[in-house]
């Protein structure tokens, strides 16, 4: 983890928050940068904003959000400890998947993020985030489970938490097992063996 300019993090904030790159700036009510400490060791990606986080702003917000926190609390860790983020920034209409010229317009902000911020962990939240960054068409279903080594650091992709409260336990304990690993890739404790995916 390296110390972060504040004003280049704020002023990649304000260029997003100007951002009309794309059709999704049109409908949104809020872009929704991130949030979370710029000086973290870990920082976790969804896919984009939905109704109430484009409503306030700020990322994984009502059940999804709880959901993290209680997760991210059972490995010793609170939100303020962590930055969150999304795959796009703005709100896609009825909270359809983000179309590929709308991530091209908007990748460029995630990668500043995570190359200002330098986190050890990236953790995906979901399918589309974990195929996104790992490059990949595997579902989350089988990328899950497992720390890949990525652009110097480690990527745990792991369920989103809306799967959990409409899934079964099993869909909770898998996503507590991933959360286990993101501590013990924080703590320098993962064993050796781990895939590579270099994308």
């Amino acid at each position: 983890m390296s110390a972060v300019p504040p004003s280049r993090f704020d002023e990649l904030r304000a260029e997003a928050l100007a951002c009309t790159a794309c059709r999704l700036a049109d409908g949104r009510t809020h872009v929704v940068f991130g949030d979370g400490n710029p000086q973290a060791d870990v920082v976790f990606v969804g896919e984009a904003p939905g109704q109430r986080e484009d409503e306030l702003g700020l990322p994984f917000v009502g059940p999804s959000g709880k959901l993290l926190d209680r997760l991210l609390g059972e490995i010793g860790l609170q939100r303020s400890d962590v930055y969150i983020g999304n795959v796009v920034k703005c709100r896609p209409p009825k909270n359809r998947d983000p179309r590929p010229d709308e991530i091209e317009a908007c990748k460029g902000y995630l990668r500043e993020q995570l190359r200002l911020i330098d986190p050890k962990v990236v953790v995906t939240l979901g399918n589309f985030s974990s195929k996104l960054l790992l490059n990949t068409e595997t579902g989350i279903t089988r990328l899950r489970g497992t720390a890949y080594q990525w652009w110097g650091r480690y990527l745990i992709p792991t369920f989103h938490p809306a799967a959990a409260l409409r899934g079964s336990a099993q869909v909770l304990a898998d996503m507590q097992f991933d959360f286990g690993l993101v501590a013990a890739a924080v703590a320098g404790n993962l064993r050796a063996d781990i895939d590579e995916a270099e994308t």
